[in-house]
């Protein structure tokens, strides 16, 4: 009885911290967003190179997020 309850604080622990871990992911983005809007708007030519950075930016912090939620996923199962 005590091990099943001990799994389920164990899986609520693992989604509070993936939940703390997703802000700066979060936070990331919308820098790289607010950056390419604030580029754009000084430069409207220079969009289509600024364009791939954006994208580029966008991919790699995004990673990590996934990088974070698989590993929860994995760490779950072994604790």
């Amino acid at each position: 009885m005590a091990l099943a309850a001990a799994t389920g604080v164990v899986g609520s622990v693992a989604a509070i911290g993936y939940g703390l871990a997703a802000i700066g992911p979060a936070i990331g983005i919308g820098l790289i967003f607010s950056a390419y809007i604030n580029s754009t708007a000084r430069q409207p030519e220079s969009a289509g190179l600024t364009r791939t950075y954006l994208f580029l930016g966008f991919v790699l912090v995004e990673a990590l997020a996934l990088f974070g939620i698989a590993f929860g996923f994995i760490w779950q199962g072994t604790l």
